[in-house]
C-alpha cells in the first residue's frame, strides 16, 4: 500500500481483533457483562488477560462476571487533532476505571456520563455498553445510577 494516504488508512474507528486469549473478554461484552479472567489455582483476578498468572504462575484459568463498577483511577481529554474516526467525538473523555473487584485491576474505556468536567478522581462509575457492529459492543463508562 504504498500509495495509499496515511489517513486512509485510520479514517475508520480501529476495533478490537479479539486473540485465543482475549476472545472471552468480548464475548462477554457481546453479551452485556464485563468478564474478567482469574487464575485457577490462586484466585487472583488479571486484565488484560494472558496465559500464566503474575502472582502464582499459573497456567490454570477461568472467566468470572465481575460487577461492571469501579472507580475513576485516572482520566484524559482527548482534544483536536485527533485520527479522523474520532474528530466527531472530540473532545473524548478517556478514563481508567479500578474495578471494586481489586486495586490493581484497571480497565480504559470513553467516558459516556456526559460532560467531562464531572469526572473526578474516585468517581463512582459503572460499565455501559455500545453495540458498535453486529458482533461487537464496546465497554465504556458511566456514573453510577442511583
Amino acid at each position: 500500500m504504498p500509495d495509499a494516504k496515511p489517513s486512509a488508512m485510520i479514517a475508520e474507528r480501529p476495533l478490537p481483533a479479539p486473540d485465543e486469549d482475549s476472545a472471552p473478554y468480548w464475548q462477554g461484552c457481546n453479551e452485556g457483562e464485563l468478564r474478567i479472567q482469574r487464575c485457577g489455582d490462586c484466585g487472583h483476578l488479571r486484565f488484560p488477560a494472558r496465559p500464566m498468572c503474575p502472582r502464582c504462575q499459573s497456567l490454570e484459568s477461568d472467566w468470572v462476571a465481575v460487577s461492571g463498577r469501579g472507580v475513576v483511577y485516572s482520566w484524559v481529554v482527548c482534544h483536536p487533532p485527533l485520527l479522523p474516526a474520532f474528530q466527531e467525538r472530540a473532545p473524548l473523555a478517556v478514563v481508567l476505571v479500578e474495578l471494586e473487584e481489586g486495586e490493581d485491576l484497571r480497565l480504559v474505556g470513553n467516558w459516556m456520563g456526559g460532560s467531562a468536567d464531572e469526572i473526578s478522581i474516585g468517581l463512582p462509575v459503572e460499565v455501559v455498553f455500545e453495540r458498535v457492529t453486529e458482533d461487537l459492543q464496546l465497554p465504556h463508562w458511566r456514573p453510577v445510577e442511583d
